[in-house]
């Protein structure tokens, strides 16, 4: 195999790493941590993806995990140059989440309390997803504090994680899987 194909670079043996545009950066760096647990999200989208679910929800999870990548090309660049040449989220990667959890809401029974994660395993895959996003949300709001973020990415994190849950209620409608719902004083 020729160097340019091999995976390894050697470039992070001692603890650092670099962003898009060259920065030098330690792989605990902010950046790292935001993006990092974007590719995270994305791997339990891909497993989410590869069950035995329509293939509908099969093309818009791939549509976000695409999207999840150009948000992890920006989290990475490390200034407004290396970032200009990027594919950008757009207001219709929300609006598609939208439209897709208001389809998804008028099937599903309105929620009177909370819920428990499970009763399934690809609707728990959703949940460990959804929590997996609003944790990529509030390190991406941490990194906003030090650095410019495009707030596109925040809205959208937001949106997802609340697609990811209709999924999960909606799969376990489809699967007849019980809804477990919290009763904290039973």
């Amino acid at each position: 195999m020729s160097e340019q194909y091999k995976i390894y670079t050697k470039g992070g043996d001692k603890g650092e790493t670099s962003l898009l545009g060259g920065t030098r950066v330690p792989k605990f760096h902010e950046r790292i941590e935001a993006y990092g647990t974007l590719d995270e999200l994305n791997s339990y989208v891909g497993l989410i993806r590869d069950q035995q679910i329509d293939n509908h929800y099969k093309d818009i999870l791939f549509d976000i995990q695409n999207n999840l990548f150009v948000a992890e090309s920006h989290l990475a660049a490390d200034n407004e140059e290396s970032a200009k040449n990027l594919p950008k989220l757009t207001s219709n990667s929300i609006i598609l989440l939208e439209t897709e959890i208001d389809k998804m809401n008028e099937k599903i029974p309105p929620l009177q309390s909370f819920i428990l994660p499970g009763g399934h395993t690809t609707v728990s895959y959703c949940h460990i997803a959804r929590t997996i996003c609003r944790r990529s949300e509030r390190l991406v709001i941490k990194l906003g504090s030090q650095y410019k973020i495009d707030p596109i990415i925040i809205q959208y994190l937001n949106r997802l994680s609340d697609y990811l849950f209709v999924l999960a209620r909606m799969i376990a409608k489809e699967e007849n899987a019980e809804e477990t719902l919290w009763r904290p004083y039973e």
